[in-house]
């Protein structure tokens, strides 16, 4: 989910963006201002991104973008074409002119989620994982593995292994947009790490770690091999 505000003074225009955010799943909007001044910067800290209109009231919509130091992301709506060369001085993401499609917008957030990952991908890498008093930072790469052990789950890198009071249903969400697959119910694997399949076992690090019937149809689908 990323998060943004709205700043536009027609209250036709802030109906067709707050439209077209509630058909767009990953985009949450977290207010509708009427200008810039209207906003604490606490809140621009809040958001990933920003709708910015140009003709603002008291203050141009690219005048106040320049009173930010560190701005979130900005996609500009706007009835004219002519600001286009100065707001992408501005380093702006898009430049929407009304009226715009959904299509169009569409596009133009896609863009700003695209580079949003881009930015956090790093970040959302670490893990902080506590367990024995202890706080273990590791990376989603560093994972080899994970296996069910009762009401735990270990999680094995190359370096450690760290045995943490989960489940492995809970991790399956977790590395979800992640290169893991599930082999077994009592398995989850990084897919980068395996060295070789035969059989019914996938081999990581020395390791061999079973494929059940419940998961070796979608693992193998996962599998891009030639015979």
């Amino acid at each position: 989910m990323i998060n943004c505000l709205i700043i536009e003074d027609e209250h036709g225009a802030q109906e067709v963006l707050q439209n077209y955010i509630d058909k767009t799943p990953f985009v949450n909007c977290l207010g509708v201002y009427e200008s810039g001044l209207d906003i604490r910067l606490e809140k621009l800290k809040e958001v990933d991104f920003m709708f910015l209109d140009i003709q603002l009231p008291e203050l141009n919509g690219l005048s106040f973008l320049k009173t930010l130091i560190n701005p979130p992301k900005v996609i500009v709506t706007t009835a004219y074409p002519d600001y286009a060369v100065d707001a992408f001085e501005e380093n702006v993401l898009d430049y929407l002119v009304k009226p715009f499609s959904y299509e169009r917008f569409f596009k133009a957030i896609t863009r700003v989620r695209n580079q949003i990952k881009i930015t956090n991908n790093e970040i959302d890498k670490q893990l902080f994982l506590y367990a024995d008093k202890t706080i273990y930072k590791i990376t989603i790469d560093d994972i080899l593995y994970l296996k069910a052990e009762v009401d735990y789950v270990k999680v094995i890198t190359k370096e450690k292994s760290i045995l943490l009071l989960d489940s492995l249903h809970n991790w399956e969400k977790k590395l979800y947009d992640y290169n893991f697959v599930r082999t077994h119910r009592s398995y989850i694997v990084n897919f980068e790490k395996i060295d070789k399949v035969s059989g019914n076992l996938v081999y990581i690090a020395d390791e061999k770690i079973p494929v059940g019937k419940t998961y070796k149809e979608e693992f193998l689908k996962k599998m891009k091999y030639i015979r």
